[in-house]
């Protein structure tokens, strides 16, 4: 229904165009549906909500590609620290290992249980 306040009457809605045609109502005059959905103000609304639609869309797909343009550069950084981390932590164990091997060694020596050519003394076992 198109009601027209100029004349106070309700016409079939013209389903040929989108907008009522201005030799039926002027655009300030219709009414859509029931009589307080001013045309205007529905139109008005329409396009802000759809501009909004869209300019929304595009702020997320640029703040989409911008991420992953930064992650895409991030991890190179990320794995070169963490490679070298990693590196400085086996360097760290194998330098732990050496010091914890040597003092064995020198409990071994201490006690005997040494096996070196070094030392003249060996352990006898009888059998």
């Amino acid at each position: 229904c198109l009601w027209c306040y100029t004349n106070n009457t309700c016409i079939d809605y013209p389903v040929r165009s989108i907008l009522p045609p201005s030799s039926l109502c002027s655009l300030s005059n219709a009414r859509w549906g029931v009589c307080w959905i001013n045309f205007e103000a529905l139109i008005i609304a329409i396009a802000v909500v759809a501009g909004l639609i869209l300019v929304s869309v595009a702020v997320c797909c640029c703040y989409c590609c911008y991420c992953r343009r930064r992650s895409r550069s991030r991890p190179d950084e990320e794995e070169e620290r963490l490679a070298r981390k990693r590196e400085e932590r086996r360097l760290q164990s194998l330098q732990r290992k050496h010091e914890r091997k040597l003092k064995h060694d020198e409990i071994r020596k201490k006690y005997g249980l040494l096996q070196d050519s070094d030392n003249p003394y060996s352990r006898f076992e009888n059998e």
